[in-house]
């Protein structure tokens, strides 16, 4: 027989009580005076409305920075063989160069392919020695895959520091990001920060040439013109001394009662930092970001703490912003608003409000249902189902999980397939007595056969949910969240609570009569 002790009893009742205080919050009229650990479920963008942007990662910039990189490499490759060219471009498509001599240009061809993985090398026919390198389409699709997983690690990020509640982030198509913000009815802000690709970086400035003879054509190759924050020009060497990769952290103090960023590198970009700042005293250093110069201080002293510190007009929402932007890190590639949906919250109200009366009818079927079938024993199942739905909410609030309507969907399967293990135990219980068993021996072997039937039916549902939220996203993601839930608490209740109220009840009024009608 099932042993009520006074333990099991209490951590059955514990845990039913746990349940129903976590999903309290869900009833309570004003919910923003509550607690942030002691909140309601969270209500998808579907249910509470909110904004949906559909981002554009701009593939040909990528592809030019990649060619340019390539380009550099090709140049290195040409000096360090001391091999006369000329004409070496690079665009989106490939790099350009041109080599007269043919002895010299099959030896640079076969160093070329070496310069990176899926390089592929050709010739011009026409015999002007124009010699073209580009990428495979496996290197391609690599890199672009590559770079929308980073584009999304980058815009969860930046969108998790604002404090959004559980915005669906997930690639759409070969160059697209689809992002929903609940609860967001005006994304301005959110667009902005997602519209600047954070790139940062260090240049020396170029103190040998002035902005004006610059204009004029007299720079060097190695410098280029940038423009500055507040409209003015800087020369600077175009490879950076320290790149924003290095960058590990960045914050807002305050100098002099005005909002700077302060920024702390890696231990490499810390040493490149210190070397630069230690054989340039006396120069400029531009702080490059997004190929803007933000500012080009002078450097007074040796900087190797490894951090320093952003100064410029900010304000302190513009501060806050940068150093969010530099935590996050940099976009490999900008994005592009492509189109943006803002839901409306009566559409939401529809939802829940549809939602809301599927589910009271079906529990209230359920409930008529197990009344007529079983009797006193529906009656217990009914009640364990009330405790079903509690313990699901209050598990989902806990957990903070987002429902959609999905989600709603999934509470109102769970209702139905929360009597299913109570029926199969039901079912055993009244075979065992037309078997000529006992009721107390009758109810104690129903329980403990039809347990392996149920753990075996429940398992292969949780095997599906759990691979639905592996290979899904978004709402479906939500609705094996919701499924899996329900059938954990289910199982909790059909088998543990249910048994330890007719158990109670056999013990009370020792009935010679089995309840099931």
């Amino acid at each position: 027989m099932y042993k009520l002790s006074l333990q099991r009893i209490l951590i059955i009742i514990g845990i039913c009580l746990v349940g129903i205080f976590y999903a309290i919050p869900n009833i309570v009229p004003d919910k923003t005076s509550l607690p942030k650990w002691w909140q309601p479920v969270n209500l998808g963008l579907d249910l509470q409305g909110g904004s949906s942007l559909l981002l554009q990662v701009k593939m040909d910039d990528v592809l030019k920075d990649k060619m340019s990189t390539l380009e550099d490499s090709v140049r290195q490759s040409l000096r360090e063989r001391k091999v006369r060219y000329k004409d070496l471009n690079s665009s989106k498509d490939g790099v350009t160069v041109v080599i007269a001599d043919y002895v010299a240009r099959d030896k640079a061809k076969e160093a070329f392919r070496k310069l990176d993985d899926g390089v592929v090398v050709s010739e011009d026919e026409n015999g002007e020695g124009v010699v073209t390198l580009t990428y495979n389409e496996q290197a391609i699709a690599q890199l672009k895959l590559r770079v929308i997983d980073q584009s999304i690690s980058i815009v969860r990020r930046r969108i998790d520091e604002l404090g959004t509640k559980e915005p669906i982030i997930q690639g759409q198509g070969s160059d697209r990001i689809l992002v929903q913000l609940p609860g967001v009815q005006n994304p301005e802000s959110v667009k902005i920060l997602l519209g600047k690709t954070a790139k940062m970086a260090f240049h020396l400035v170029d103190e040998t040439t002035s902005v004006v003879q610059a204009k004029r054509g007299k720079i060097s190759k190695t410098s280029r013109i940038m423009n500055g924050s507040e409209g003015e020009q800087y020369v600077v060497i175009r490879k950076p001394v320290v790149g924003g990769e290095n960058l590990t952290d960045a914050r807002v103090s305050f100098q002099e009662g005005q909002p700077v960023v302060s920024f702390r590198f890696n231990t490499i970009g810390g040493r490149k930092f210190a070397e630069v700042t230690s054989n340039h005293i006396g120069e400029r250093l531009a702080i490059v970001l997004d190929n803007e110069v933000i500012s080009a201080p002078n450097i007074q002293t040796a900087i190797t703490g490894g951090s320093g510190v952003i100064t410029g007009n900010f304000t302190t929402k513009s501060a806050n912003d940068l150093a969010l932007l530099l935590r996050s890190g940099a976009l490999p590639a900008p994005l592009e608003v492509m189109e943006e949906r803002t839901v409306g919250a009566g559409l939401g109200a529809d939802s829940i409000h549809d939602g809301v009366v599927a589910s009271i009818v079906g529990f209230a079927a359920v409930i008529l249902f197990m009344i007529l079938a079983y009797g006193l024993f529906g009656l217990m199942v009914d009640i364990t189902l009330f405790l079903n739905l509690a313990i699901m909410v209050g598990a989902m609030s806990f957990m903070g999980t987002t429902l959609t309507l999905p989600g709603i969907a999934g509470i109102i399967l769970t209702i139905g397939m929360a009597v299913d293990a109570n029926i199969l135990i039901f079912e055993r219980i009244r075979e065992e007595v037309n078997r000529g068993r006992s009721i107390r021996d009758a109810i104690s072997v129903g329980f403990t056969e039809a347990y392996r039937t149920i753990v075996d039916s429940n398992l292969t549902t949780l095997v599906a949910g759990a691979i639905l939220f592996y290979f899904g996203s978004g709402p479906v993601r939500g609705f094996a969240v919701t499924l899996t839930v329900g059938i954990l608490t289910s199982m909790f209740t059909s088998v543990t609570v249910s048994r330890l109220m007719v158990e109670a009840w056999m013990a009370k009024f020792k009935p010679t009569k089995l309840p099931l009608q």
